[in-house]
C-alpha cells in the first residue's frame, strides 16, 4: 500500500525592509507605541478640556443673565420701583407718598406737588428712562449671548459686551439721580429690598462683562464670513 506523503504548509515569511530601511527592534516598537498613546491622550485631555471651558462658558452666561434680569423685574416690577418701603414712607421712580400727619395716613405727590417742593421734573424723567430701560436692553442682551454661543459669532460678544457696558452705565446714573432728587426723604438706612435687587443687578452686570471681555482677549481665532463655525475650535 503506498501511503501520501502529508504536505506542509510553508508560513510566509515577513518581506525584507525596503532598501535604504533597517528593521525596527523590539525596543524602538515599544517606544514608537508608548508615543502614538501618549499623543493620543494629550488629544483626549485636550478635548475633555475643550468640553469643560464650553459647558463653563454656556453656565455662567446662563446664570449672570438669569440673574440680573430676574433681579430687575423683581425690582422694577413686583416691587413697582420702590426703594424706600415702609409702613409711613413709600418712595419710588413712580410713587412718592409721605405720611401726613394730619390725616394720619400716606398722602401720594402728584406731579405738581413734586415741582413745588423743588424737584426737578427733567431729572426725575430721566432717572425713570435710565432705569426702566436696562431691563429692555438686558433682554436684547440675552438673545445675542445666546446667538453668540450657538453661532460662534465674535461679533455678537463684542456687542453683548458693548450693551452691558451701556446697562452698567444706564443703572447706576438713573439710580443716583433719583436719589439726589430725593434725598431729603431717604435716608441709608431706610432703604427697601428694590435698592438691594437693583445694586446686586448692576454687580452682576459688571461681572458679566468682565467675563465676556477676559473671553475677548483670550479669543485669537476669528470666524470666517459666512460660515457658523470657526477654521479652529474654540468655546
Amino acid at each position: 500500500m503506498a501511503f501520501r506523503k502529508a504536505s506542509k504548509a510553508v508560513l510566509p515569511l515577513d518581506p525584507p525592509p525596503p532598501k535604504g530601511c533597517r528593521r525596527l527592534s523590539s525596543g524602538e516598537n515599544f517606544k514608537m507605541k508608548m508615543q502614538t498613546e501618549f499623543q493620543r491622550a494629550v488629544t483626549n485631555s485636550s478635548i475633555g478640556l475643550w468640553w469643560k471651558k464650553c459647558y463653563l462658558l454656556y453656565l455662567s452666561n446662563l446664570f449672570l443673565v438669569t440673574g440680573y434680569i430676574a433681579l430687575l423685574f423683581y425690582a422694577l416690577i413686583w416691587e413697582a420701583g420702590l426703594i424706600v418701603s415702609l409702613p409711613t414712607k413709600r418712595i419710588g421712580f413712580y410713587n412718592i407718598c409721605l405720611w401726613n400727619e394730619e390725616a394720619e395716613e400716606l398722602d401720594c405727590l402728584v406731579f405738581k406737588d413734586l415741582e413745588k417742593m423743588g424737584i426737578n421734573k427733567v431729572a426725575l424723567v430721566l432717572s425713570r428712562i435710565c432705569v426702566y430701560a436696562t431691563p429692555v436692553l438686558c433682554l436684547y442682551v440675552a438673545t445675542t449671548i445666546l446667538q453668540a454661543l450657538c453661532l460662534k459669532d465674535k461679533d455678537g460678544w463684542k456687542l453683548a459686551c458693548t450693551l452691558l457696558a451701556v446697562c452698567a452705565l444706564s443703572l447706576p446714573a438713573g439710580l443716583g439721580l433719583f436719589l439726589f432728587q430725593t434725598e431729603r426723604w431717604v435716608q441709608i438706612t431706610e432703604l427697601g429690598e428694590g435698592f438691594a435687587a437693583l445694586a446686586g443687578a448692576h454687580a452682576l452686570l459688571l461681572l458679566h462683562m468682565i467675563i465676556i471681555g477676559i473671553y475677548l482677549a483670550q479669543l485669537k481665532d476669528a470666524l470666517p464670513p459666512g460660515q457658523f463655525f470657526p477654521v479652529k475650535s474654540i468655546p
